[in-house]
């Protein structure tokens, strides 16, 4: 059977095994509640990676995930989660940001900052210890990304969620997209800085200059286009941009997100532009986190790597409560907000997985980091909307009474 096969036939077993087994866990074990489909494609990418069934089936692993398989499956990968960031650019609600710019700007700095503060506390606790900074790493852009990887918000993934707790389009989930909104900018803004290459320096000036110039040229062409024109000509913008941005040594996921930012949403139907999101979930992003899964490494130690996912989320989910509470006293919020709004930006897993796959590519942090990280992102995104769903409940309870 290992000689008799061809690539592509090993290939199609292994997208056979991408699509069918998180499926099954998550329609037979019904797990929506504390875990979408997405989350149990990240944790089933783990599970057929080399840390658990690379370890009990070697030989198997080593024929369905071999290195010309898993080439392919890059490719596929790299692909979706560009169009996966673009969307996420495209969707940044920056005027409603800006119309409400003190409150916004309150939250979302506290939302962040006090999450990367903790985090970065325990990125020193990490770089006092061997085999957790990756070889190309400085320690500040190490401490910085794991800093950065406690304070994300995965902006996709809390509309999801937020959809599925029926507030999305309700005040407070307005609210809540403002301030993800302001934290994705911010992020991908960080992110840039550790990324910022002394030796391409020159390469890195010289493509936001030549970005600038070509986003005046490209938005004056989308306003001119028809809409079905200009689904096309994004793909085109995208490919470039993330090129164009790899090329100049900051990587390629920073060029999509790019792509999408300078993009506005009323260009686009909101409908299709929720299809788009959900047809490459469910057709192409799988691949994305199954290649996630097989890049974690238990090699520091299984306990080890457990007890530093414990304390990144720890000092996560402490962070961003402590900070979103600082905020509600500040604004005076309704009693009872606060919690939910921090709860809900708790939702790390996609744009977080995507931040620390950047920082393994570029060896800032290493695959047992990597791991951990991946762990915690999991876990704060699995917490989310059990806590956060009887809030609600007592918080409607609240409003009814009152009336």
């Amino acid at each position: 059977m290992h000689t008799g096969m061809s690539t592509t036939e090993i290939f199609l077993i292994a997208m056979f095994v991408i699509f069918t087994v998180p499926y099954l866990i998550w329609r037979v074990a019904k797990t929506d509640y504390y875990a979408p489909l997405v989350v149990v494609q990240i944790i089933t990418g783990i599970l057929l990676g080399p840390g658990v069934l690379g370890a009990i089936y070697p030989d198997y692993y080593k024929f369905v995930f071999n290195p010309q398989v898993i080439q392919s499956l890059n490719g596929i990968a790299w692909w979706a989660v560009m169009i996966f960031v673009m969307i996420a650019g495209i969707e940044l609600d920056l005027k409603k940001a800006w119309e409400y710019r003190r409150e916004s700007t309150i939250t979302a700095g506290l939302a962040l900052g006090m999450p990367l503060l903790f985090g970065c506390v325990a990125g020193m606790g990490l770089l006092s210890m061997d085999g957790w900074m990756g070889p190309k790493a400085m320690s500040w852009q190490f401490v910085l990304g794991v800093g950065m990887s406690c304070a994300v918000t995965a902006l996709p993934i809390l509309i999801l969620l937020m959809e599925k707790l029926d507030i999305l389009r309700q005040p407070i989930g307005q609210r809540i997209l403002r301030y993800a909104s302001l934290d994705d900018i911010a992020i991908w803004g960080v992110l840039a800085v550790i990324l910022l290459d002394w030796t391409r320096v020159g390469r890195q000036v010289g493509f936001l200059v030549v970005f600038a110039v070509a986003t005046l040229l490209f938005r004056k062409l989308m306003v001119w286009l028809e809409e079905r024109d200009r689904w096309y000509v994004g793909l085109i913008w995208l490919a470039a941009c993330a090129f164009a941005a790899d090329w100049a040594g900051l990587h390629y996921m920073v060029g999509a997100f790019l792509a999408g930012a300078v993009m506005d949403a009323h260009w686009f139907n909101q409908e299709k532009m929720d299809l788009m999101r959900h047809h490459v979930l469910l057709a192409i992003m799988p691949v994305f986190f199954l290649s996630t899964g097989l890049r974690t490494n238990w090699a520091v130690g299984g306990v080890a790597v457990f007890v530093a996912a414990a304390v990144l989320l720890f000092a996560s989910v402490t962070g961003k409560l402590i900070g979103i509470q600082v905020a509600g006293k500040i604004l005076k919020w309704e009693k009872g907000e606060a919690s939910i709004i921090g709860w809900l930006l708790q939702t790390k897993a996609l744009i977080m997985i995507i931040f620390v796959n950047i920082l393994l590519d570029k060896s800032i942090i290493t695959s047992e980091t990597f791991t951990a990280l991946l762990l915690m992102a999991i876990a704060s995104t699995m917490m989310t909307v059990p806590v956060v769903y009887p809030k609600l409940q007592k918080m409607k309870e609240l409003i009814f009474r009152n009336k």
